[in-house]
């Protein structure tokens, strides 16, 4: 079956909120070079727009995201390299990070791999009961790299190991105690009243107030994510061209476990 055609990210702006919302159920929201693409274009908008005080990023589906699009990740070439890759997941997610407007997660549902690497971008997360969370890429013969550089500045140390080096899932109220999201909430309801909390308090504030307030609490970050981008995206671009990585990502595409893991049954 073919991917649906159109866009894989929409934009909508009231009240100077700008709602950015990953719209690409069919593969959960993975971060295809389209969606990636709709995503920078989102963001540059925002900036753009003297209206928009902050940006809610959400998402439609079950699933927040579900990080790499594993059927453009397993097919890299000379003309489509893995490095390329890579650089495109750095500058998306220095994007949010260097956005001089704030920006809230909106999470009702699954967060996996790259996914996590937005989540961690964002100033603000709000999360429901219905979302989990797993870095998942040990599981695949890879590893968290690139999406290192916003999620270790979050979450604690001890829960950083475990996770990372794991790949379990967690839930919404883990995800708030090791710093991952801000708040953890029950139900739809309660998630977008919340939403409308922060938002609200933020149309409070003065834009230079919000712009100079954020790089205050950004420029580690930022500098953190350029001074390590290449070490990360070369890591990164090494494990999804090797064979125990190509191994990882077909037995998930066909549903079986890689060949070093216990057969289930």
């Amino acid at each position: 079956m073919s991917a649906p055609q159109g866009p894989r990210v929409r934009t909508g702006t009231s009240s100077g909120v700008m709602t950015i919302t990953l719209d690409s159920p069919h593969n959960r929201n993975a971060l295809s070079d389209q969606l990636v693409a709709e995503l920078t274009e989102g963001l540059a908008a925002a900036e753009r727009d003297d209206d928009v005080r902050c940006v809610v990023l959400t998402h439609t589906g079950t699933t927040f995201c579900a990080g790499a699009d594993l059927s453009e990740a397993s097919s890299n070439t000379a003309d489509d390299p893995a490095r390329a890759r890579a650089d495109q997941l750095v500058d998306l997610l220095r994007a949010i990070v260097a956005l001089p407007k704030p920006v809230i997660g909106r999470i009702d549902g699954h967060v996996r791999a790259g996914g996590m690497g937005l989540v961690g971008a964002c100033d603000v997360v709000v999360a429901s009961d219905a979302s989990t969370y797993a870095l998942t890429e040990s599981r695949l013969g890879l590893a968290a790299s690139v999406i290192s550089l916003t999620v270790l500045p979050r979450i604690e140390p001890r829960a950083a190991a475990r996770y990372f080096l794991t790949g379990s899932k967690f839930d919404a109220t883990e995800a708030a105690r090791i710093g991952l999201v801000t708040e953890a909430v029950v139900g739809t309801d309660e998630l977008d009243e919340a939403v409308t909390g922060v938002t609200g308090a933020f149309g409070r504030c003065s834009p230079q107030g919000l712009r100079e307030s954020k790089a205050l609490i950004t420029h580690e970050v930022l500098d953190h994510i350029d001074a390590h981008r290449d070490r990360v995206a070369d890591q990164s671009a090494r494990l999804f061209v090797s064979e125990e990585a190509r191994e990882g990502m077909t037995a998930f595409m066909q549903k079986r476990p890689p060949r070093w893991a216990p057969s289930e049954g």
